[in-house]
């Protein structure tokens, strides 16, 4: 009984010394793994810090290459490269945001290379700034310049309009004075007598004339010296007005027009006459084609569009 219960106890030893074992190795294997768990955890920790840094970094490079663009299009410049840079950064950007292999390294040199590109950039734009600057300073001057040749060419055309209504206002009296000239250096006929003269040649000099014996009227007047008139030759036209006041006028005997004041008017005969400036007597013969009717008749003489004497007669 003794040896049994012995035995028991042995046994029961031997169990728990194998459940102790038991116990030690499980309890070595779970610290094992939690070191194990602890450092893998640490490492993925590690991973995702760099990750999240990375992320950061090209975040960053990202804004400052936005704020270079908008920088050189306000600037003027090209901004072709700096857009290809650009998409490049957004598809590294997706590409790591996707990946599941964290390749911290590969996209270091990227930053790397970013920040190259980067800092290159910043020399262009400093350049390029400072030849916007110099365009600015020459712009203000040409400015200055355009400014002081706009007040110029205003005084200039201020100084144009005076002179043009100086010109206006001399042309105009000079106009008017050679108007006044030429009128005072134009024939003046005086003395002027309408005779009859009878189909027989007969002259007769009266008040009024029998219409059967008028064949033709003869015009007598003097032309009056005159030191501004030139010595030439002057047509003279005759103007016979019937007591209706219209002009006797026939294309055969040689009427026609002449303009008096600016207009065409009819004219009854006309003759050149050599002026010569020493109270001369002219003559001048009228041949009516038709006879006078009674009444009272006009006679206007004109020389160089000027009216220069003038009577009347009278047909019974």
């Amino acid at each position: 009984m003794q040896t049994e219960e012995q035995k028991k106890q042995s046994t029961a030893w031997v169990i728990v010394a194998i459940l102790a074992v038991a116990v030690a190795a499980l309890g070595f294997l779970f610290f094992q793994q939690r070191a194990e768990l602890t450092d893998q955890e640490a490492t993925v920790m590690e991973k995702v810090r760099e990750v999240a840094s990375t992320r950061t970094k090209l975040d960053s490079i990202s804004t400052v290459l936005n704020m270079k663009i908008a920088e050189v299009e306000k600037l003027g410049g090209d901004v072709e490269e700096l857009n290809k840079m650009k998409a490049q950064l957004e598809a590294d950007k997706l590409a790591l945001s996707r990946s599941k292999k964290v390749e911290t390294n590969k996209y270091l040199a990227k930053i790397k290379e970013y920040e190259t590109f980067l800092a290159e950039k910043d020399t262009e734009i400093a350049k390029l700034r400072e030849e916007n600057q110099m365009l600015a300073s020459s712009n203000d001057s040409l400015n200055v310049q355009v400014g002081s040749l706009q007040t110029e060419r205003q005084t200039l055309v201020q100084r144009q309009t005076e002179l043009a209504d100086s010109v206006m206002t001399y042309t105009a009296q000079n106009k008017e004075l050679s108007e006044k000239v030429n009128r005072a250096a134009a024939l003046k006929a005086q003395n002027l007598k309408v005779l009859a003269v009878t189909s027989k040649g007969k002259t007769r000099d009266d008040d009024a004339y029998k219409a059967k014996r008028v064949d033709k009227i003869k015009l007598v007047f003097d032309l009056p010296e005159n030191p501004l008139t030139r010595q030439e030759t002057k047509d003279i036209y005759v103007r016979v007005l019937d007591p209706n006041g219209a002009v006797l006028a026939d294309d055969a005997t040689g009427s026609g027009e002449f303009e008096v004041n600016g207009q065409e008017t009819k004219f009854t005969s006309r003759e050149s006459v050599a002026y010569l400036n020493n109270n001369q007597k002219v003559e001048m013969l009228y041949d009516n084609t038709s006879q006078f009717r009674p009444g009272k008749y006009s006679v206007e003489l004109y020389a160089e569009g000027y009216r220069i004497g003038g009577g009347n007669f009278v047909i019974r």
